[in-house]
């Protein structure tokens, strides 16, 4: 593993990613803005810390460890994750998904699209999330019905913001009573229910999804972007600190 400010990287490798999520892992995929604000936003901090694994989906994160520690990470960004976990047959066998969805009409989008994959997901395992306070996310709704819900779910996929996604699933690992694998890839799924701008798969392995997103959408994704720029000031400050490991 990689270890960016106390977050532990893989090497993008699918088949490790989702070994470990059978194991009950926590997995995050924190984006290139997010981590731009690591050092100011302790909550989300924490969270990532926290996760047993993240998956390298920001590209700008990628060049910046190779720039700085001479080290290249293969990329896995959050939408190819989650292409390869949909495709996956245990969730065919039993109803084992729950999903985490940031409104009612994305909700019912991404129950569309679980079933038509063939995925076994009852209406009812979805879960529309409040609008939580930044600065502190906790949802004691959601925990009861997991801990009530008449078939466990193996894995939880959280589809909400970043920056918060990460939190509630850190909130999750520690309040509830059983194990269960908790996926972070917030707007991954709208992007294969075409909620958010489409991400064509060569621009991805091209580290180019930035700028698909960028042209189909500039209004939101232009001041996006440049704001992620800081993410070189935190790696130098990392690599003065010395708080980076490899």
């Amino acid at each position: 593993m990689y270890n960016f400010y106390n977050i532990n990287f893989i090497d993008g490798n699918y088949v490790q990613a989702i070994n470990m999520l059978k194991n009950k892992a926590f997995m995050v995929a924190p984006s290139g803005p997010g981590l731009s604000k690591i050092d100011k936003n302790h909550q989300y901090r924490k969270a990532l810390q926290a996760a047993d694994f993240a998956i390298p989906d920001s590209s700008l994160m990628i060049i910046l460890y190779l720039l700085f520690y001479q080290k290249k990470i293969q990329k896995m960004s959050g939408p190819k994750f989650l292409r390869g976990f949909l495709k996956e047959q245990f969730l065919r066998n039993d109803y084992v998904l729950f999903s985490i969805d940031p409104s009612d009409d994305e909700k019912a989008s991404n129950n569309e699209l679980l079933v038509k994959q063939g995925i076994k997901i009852k209406i009812t395992n979805h879960y529309v999330a409040p609008n939580f306070n930044s600065d502190l996310v906790e949802d004691e709704n959601l925990l009861n019905i997991l801990e009530n819900i008449d078939k466990k779910p193996s894995y939880i996929l959280i589809n909400i913001a970043g920056g918060v996604q990460e939190c509630l699933g850190h909130y999750i690992k520690k309040k509830l009573s059983y194990d269960v694998g908790i996926i972070c890839t917030g707007a991954a799924i709208a992007f294969e229910t075409g909620k958010q701008a489409r991400v064509p798969i060569w621009a991805d392995s091209l580290y180019l999804g930035w700028l698909a997103r960028v042209v189909q959408n500039p209004k939101l994704y232009v001041k996006r972007y440049i704001q992620a720029l800081r993410l070189f000031f935190v790696f130098y400050l990392c690599r003065v600190k010395k708080n980076i490991e490899s």
